[in-house]
């Protein structure tokens, strides 16, 4: 049997566009080295920060944006669909700083990107909006249209809507891309099974240095993000909180997500004693509170990063082969977009958002 579209890697970014071309009719099969939601995605903090996140106005920012305006209906549709709640909360995000002078500087670089969208708080101010922020503090930035989400909820979610949408889910490693006649026919697994297919799409991450993906090491790289799990006697925070040495992802059980190192480990995942502290105390300096808090659980991740910090968003290099990968720090945030641009590439359709910043050959370009 040849499928439509065989797309490598289950994350959020791959579930996203197999349910997205299924419900459109594609015949997709999905293939994961693990399990769905394995890597990266399983890692995140569930931080929508389209808002906080963004440095100034350009495309990446966009796309943050305009994937952010989806998520409300998106997730309201997988929870209406499987009955699995996402964890999709309206929560605001406050960057805290603790000098004046940074404040400042990072209101007046935002300011005209986003106008009433954010808001500048003194220290009486945050503290009314966040009673248990450090007493110190010189203000916040408040970003009122930021989100969070619940990771491993949404991939169960995404997981149940596309079996309902009878995509076809393996377990297995992919060996390499098949390419034949100047076009990507299928894949090879490490297994020497060939899985054939009209389309190929990858979205596996830290994984995609594939043969024949056409991608090098120099385009894309694993960033290690050690990440912690708190759990508190009540609820500590209403807002997602961003400090100058960690930020905080609240839960509406009094669990708190603390994340996260960005290191250039190769593909070693591991939890440090440096990471780590790293991550605590600059919990603590946000909530001084935390210091009691039970630690909970510890992690680390690989996000998949690129020289720009812009995805891999596009057609590839060989006819037949789709690219979306490279998401690094946004791939929770991206899924909704990527998978309408994914769906588009792959029927012959217009994407919906210009590509030409993502696009697949721009580091080879340069």
């Amino acid at each position: 049997m040849i499928d439509d579209v065989v797309i490598i890697g289950g994350g959020a970014i791959g579930c996203a566009a197999a349910l997205a071309l299924a419900r459109r009719g594609v015949q997709v099969r999905l293939i994961e080295r693990a399990h769905l939601g394995a890597e990266a995605s399983s890692a995140a903090a569930g931080i929508l920060g389209a808002y906080a996140e963004a440095h100034d106005a350009g495309p990446l920012t966009q796309l943050c944006l305009r994937s952010l305006a989806l998520y409300a209906a998106w997730s309201a549709g997988l929870v209406e669909e499987t009955g699995i709640d996402v964890g999709y909360r309206p929560s605001g995000s406050m960057r805290v700083s603790f000098a004046k002078g940074p404040l400042d500087e990072q209101a007046h670089a935002t300011f005209g990107v986003f106008g009433d969208d954010e808001r500048a708080l003194d220290a009486a101010a945050a503290h009314a909006l966040e009673p248990q922020l450090a007493p110190d503090i010189a203000g916040a930035l408040l970003f009122a249209k930021d989100c969070r989400i619940d990771p491993p909820a949404l991939v169960s979610a995404l997981a149940a809507a596309m079996e309902r949408a009878g995509v076809v889910v393996m377990t297995g490693g992919v060996a390499r891309i098949t390419i034949e006649n100047g076009r990507a026919t299928g894949v090879t697994l490490e297994s020497g099974d060939a899985v054939r297919a009209g389309t190929v799409v990858l979205t596996a991450g830290a994984w995609s240095l594939l043969e024949g993906s056409g991608i090098t090491p120099l385009e894309l790289w694993p960033i290690r993000g050690q990440m912690a799990e708190l759990r508190t006697a009540g609820h500590v925070l209403g807002h997602v909180v961003f400090g100058p040495a960690a930020y905080l992802s609240p839960r509406d059980d009094g669990r708190l997500i603390v994340g996260s190192t960005q290191e250039r480990a190769g593909y070693r995942k591991a939890v440090t004693v440096r990471g780590l502290r790293g991550l605590l105390d600059g919990a603590v300096a946000l909530v001084p509170g935390l210091a009691d808090a039970e630690i909970a659980r510890t992690w680390s991740g690989l996000r998949p990063a690129t020289p720009d910090g812009g995805p891999l968003l596009g057609a590839g290099a060989t006819r037949g082969l789709v690219i979306a990968t490279g998401h690094f720090r946004n791939g929770i945030l991206l899924a909704p977009i990527t998978g309408e641009v994914v769906t588009a590439l792959v029927l012959g359709n217009a994407p919906p958002v210009d590509l030409g910043p993502f696009g697949v050959q721009r580091f080879a370009r340069g």
